[in-house]
């Protein structure tokens, strides 16, 4: 089974670093796999608890290479919730990739791990006769400190349901499970590994990107 590493987030950073120098990405130092995958980014200031900045991946498998490479810039810069991320940011970074894994239908909605599954919920929408769906990444309810039917209502909104949230409603929720591995990597992290083991500290047309950190253009 493919695990997130290191080297996965490495890339990442690599390909948005690229992106703002008009480059390529050196080659990834991981091996190729078929698996659905997402990349997370944060940004923290000043000591400050993280803040998400951006997060879209797929729940389809597909190869990881081109997939890292193509959800890496996705979720920076057209994750419709936010701002793209600026050049200027990156040394505030943090990049978490997720591997998802060992999907099951769950008996019912409240038949999963706080902290163990991530969610796909699956539902109609009894107001406007459509399908809605959802999901969160197993970290979420744990890091929100949330309950089952808080996780529910809350995928249920997040699916665009505006309705009222009923116990009969939510029993009607198709729900699959899945767990995931991930590793999280911050801009620093990341610019003493590329230090290591290239010679040269992360640059934007030779411009070392450190805190502080301007671009010249």
């Amino acid at each position: 089974m493919v695990v997130a590493t290191e080297e996965m987030a490495v890339y990442c950073f690599d390909t948005l670093v690229a992106h703002y120098s008009g480059d390529q990405p050196p080659p990834p130092a991981f091996e190729e796999g078929i698996h659905p995958l997402f990349v997370t980014w944060k940004k923290a200031t000043n000591g400050s608890e993280p803040r998400l900045r951006g997060c879209i991946g797929t729940l389809e498998a597909r190869q990881i290479l081109t997939g890292f490479k193509e959800y890496a810039l996705t979720s920076a810069l057209r994750d419709r919730r936010f701002p793209p991320i600026q050049s200027k940011e990156l040394p505030y970074l943090e990049c978490t990739v997720s591997i998802l894994t060992e999907y099951e239908t769950a008996a019912n909605h409240l038949d999963w791990e706080v902290g163990k599954h991530g969610l796909i919920i699956e539902f109609t929408d009894p107001d406007y006769n459509m399908r809605r769906s959802a999901t969160y990444l197993p970290e979420v309810p744990a890091h929100e400190g949330w309950t089952h039917l808080e996780t529910i209502d809350s995928l249920m909104r997040k699916a665009g349901y505006n309705g009222t949230i009923t116990e009969s409603l939510r029993k009607k929720i198709r729900v699959t499970r899945y767990q995931s591995t991930l590793y999280t990597m911050h801009y620093g992290e990341y610019a003493a590994f590329v230090k290591k083991n290239r010679g040269v500290a992360p640059a934007i047309n030779g411009a070392p990107v450190v805190n502080g950190f301007k671009p010249g253009h």
